[in-house]
């Protein structure tokens, strides 16, 4: 992620970008060699690595359907990365046809892309911004146009805070944030893990990405549900997290945890 509050509106393709290396290890085609080359040598340290990113976008998609199923409405996506079909707010309308996502990313390609996706959705928008800034993000008027924080909103940070390092603090980003929601609001959130086995090479694959890999435990990531009260099962690896189907092989070797969680009264 770019520096908050640094511009965010040019694209560097002369170092990995974490959306980019994840569009690629998702079959995308929206990257760069550079992008290519880190996702191959993360898959090599991390055999798991594709496995992982395809077990959390189902994640995602599951998370999204409970949200909505639950009454949510709006949906703040921070972190989006480039789009893949299915996108949120087309899962969202599959369950409701109201539903209205704010998607934010501070990669500009990613922006480009959606800009070009989303152009008929009034109901839709896609802002430049850095989680970095929170409420920056909170406050950009392309948000505000979307999502009325006076009612619930499902914040979705997927794969996103482990590219925020200690230094940056993730928790006061996530607790601004959380301060934003009201009542009945939900965060769902991913993160890549070392518990599972040792990952300090394919860590050190992002060391000159434009965003760091920060790998943290199970109670670390627990943590940024502070304020929240979890949804069933908890935070566990996200294939197991309301499997609507039988997790697919070798499941318990995904690098990812994810959770779901409500703000109470």
């Amino acid at each position: 992620m770019a520096q908050a509050g640094a511009g965010t509106e040019e694209i560097d393709s002369s170092r990995p970008h974490p959306a980019r290396v994840y569009d690629y290890l998702l079959g995308g085609k929206d990257h760069f060699e550079v992008d290519r080359q880190a996702g191959e040598a993360l898959a090599a340290q991390a055999p798991e690595a594709r496995m992982s990113v395809q077990a959390n976008r189902a994640f995602l998609q599951r998370a999204v359907r409970h949200v909505v199923g639950s009454g949510v409405r709006q949906i703040l996506d921070i972190g989006t990365g480039l789009p893949t079909a299915p996108n949120i707010h087309e899962t969202a309308r599959e369950v409701a046809p109201d539903v209205r996502v704010a998607y934010v990313d501070n990669d500009p390609i990613v922006k480009k892309h959606a800009d070009a996706l989303l152009t008929s959705s009034g109901a839709t928008s896609i802002v430049l911004a850095d989680l970095r800034d929170p409420q920056a993000v909170v406050d950009h008027p392309d948000v505000r146009r979307i999502v009325d924080f006076a009612e619930p909103v499902a914040l979705f940070l997927m794969a996103i805070l482990h590219f925020v390092t200690d230094a940056e603090k993730p928790d006061r980003i996530v607790a601004t944030l959380r301060d934003a929601l009201p009542a009945g609001s939900f965060l769902v959130l991913s993160h890549a893990t070392g518990d599972l086995a040792d990952r300090r090479d394919a860590q050190a694959v992002y060391d000159n990405a434009t965003a760091s890999m920060n790998l943290r435990s199970h109670a670390e990531v627990g943590r940024f549900f502070d304020g929240f009260d979890l949804v069933e099962p908890g935070l566990v690896q996200v294939p197991f997290w309301r499997p609507d189907t039988p997790p697919p092989a070798r499941s318990e070797e995904v690098g990812f945890y994810g959770g779901v969680g409500r703000k109470a009264g």
